[in-house]
């Protein structure tokens, strides 16, 4: 007998670029679920509907990425919009029995509401960000905003049969502060799927020079790219190395006004933001690089956060630096250099040190690879993932 359709929600990546959505769309495709995603026009993925795989996506338009208040606005209202009349235009075809909603934001809910009431349409919220400490990381402050984002946060709680964490720190939020009882979360990991072995070196990237360093992800305002860019000028003005080359790959809100700060500290030559790349271009990038770099600031947001940049750089066998966050250190533990303080300075300074110690740098990579192997496999996160669906659609 075959299991029912159900509804997958994302509104700040398209599908397949959200590399968690993919996985597990795909994952529940192979459990045998017909899997139908909504997600927003945007990156070069602007086909209003395509069938991939197996899996329906369905987009809608969205306006531009937000950078301040209003953007934020403006991108949530028209997200929702293209959401919901999406969403029925789904129902009709599918029939869906559940609706799997992805944040940020925790809007989503608005979206299942009607078809929970009206249908006993069964909700699963998957938090992918602590959205209240994520609005507060961008915007600097707990106005009256900062506590409509908590009544939202705590609706969409409310909402759901079941929570999925991506780690423990956002697993005792949805305890405490969702009051969800501990067997309706389960923690389902991001954890890349990739073929590391396929992808090549590409001595090219390197510019002549020693070493690589590489950046991969989102270039927003919360994502502290700048201070890497800032530590690349230490690194090459102050301190005097020109045997260091960045790679900074990734787009965003951020993406232009880094590139202006690139050139006005004169790096033209020592660090590339070539903005969005293909997966081959990635994967070979992170086969060549030498050390990644996680440079999200310490802050109460990025301290729930599993940052895929930095299970990326283990799966490839890379060590990192990366400033020393909660979770940063729960994902990474011994594979990576860690910053104490959310410093460009003493950023470049731990950079240069861990690349001049080649020993430690191979320890490293190799810890980092086999704690990908082992511990935090998706393989596992599959597992969660699946006795998840099945606690709320069989009982």
């Amino acid at each position: 007998m075959s299991k029912p359709a159900i509804l997958i929600l994302v509104e700040n990546l398209p599908v397949p670029l959200d590399r968690r959505v993919w996985q597990e769309s795909c994952a529940l495709r192979d459990a045998g679920y017909e899997v139908v995603v909504i997600c927003p026009q945007m990156r070069g993925y602007t086909k209003p509907y395509e069938l991939l795989d197996g899996i329906h996506i369905y987009r809608h338009w969205i306006s531009d990425e937000a950078g301040g208040f209003v953007g934020f606005f403006g991108e949530y209202a028209s997200a929702l919009w293209g959401e919901w009349w999406l969403a029925w235009k789904a129902w009709r075809r599918h029939r869906f029995q559940l609706i799997h909603l992805c944040n940020p934001p925790d809007l989503l809910w608005l979206v299942a509401w009607p078809f929970k009431a009206l249908f006993g349409t069964k909700v699963i919220y998957d938090v992918h960000d602590a959205w209240p400490e994520m609005f507060e990381a961008k915007f600097g402050g707990r106005g009256l905003f900062y506590w409509a984002v908590r009544w939202f946060e705590r609706m969409t709680y409310a909402v759901a049969d079941v929570v999925l964490v991506t780690n423990r720190s956002v697993m005792q939020i949805a305890l405490d502060r969702g009051g969800k009882n501990s067997w309706e979360v389960f923690e389902v990991r991001t954890a890349p799927k990739i073929a590391t072995t396929q992808a090549k070196e590409d001595p090219s990237l390197r510019k002549g020079r020693k070493y690589l360093v590489g950046y991969v992800g989102v270039m927003g305002n919360a994502d502290g790219v700048d201070y890497l860019v800032n530590a690349a000028a230490h690194i090459v003005h102050n301190l005097g190395r020109r045997d260091v080359q960045f790679l900074l790959m990734g787009t965003g809100p951020e993406h232009v006004s880094l590139v202006a700060l690139r050139d006005k500290l004169g790096l033209q030559d020592y660090v590339d933001l070539p903005g969005r790349v293909s997966n081959e271009f990635l994967f070979s990038a992170l086969r060549t690089i030498d050390l990644g770099v996680a440079c999200d600031p310490i802050n109460p947001y990025n301290d729930h956060c599993t940052m895929n940049k930095t299970l990326e750089y283990m799966a490839f066998g890379k060590p990192q630096v990366l400033f020393g966050t909660k979770e940063g250190r729960a994902s990474a533990g011994e594979a990576a250099v860690y910053v104490d303080e959310n410093s460009a300075e003493k950023l470049g300074e731990a950079v240069l040190r861990t690349l001049d110690d080649a020993e430690g740098r191979a320890r490293m990579g190799q810890l980092g690879f086999e704690r990908m192997r082992t511990v935090l496999n998706w393989e596992r996160s599959v597992e969660q993932l699946v006795t998840a669906y099945g606690r709320v659609l069989e009982g």
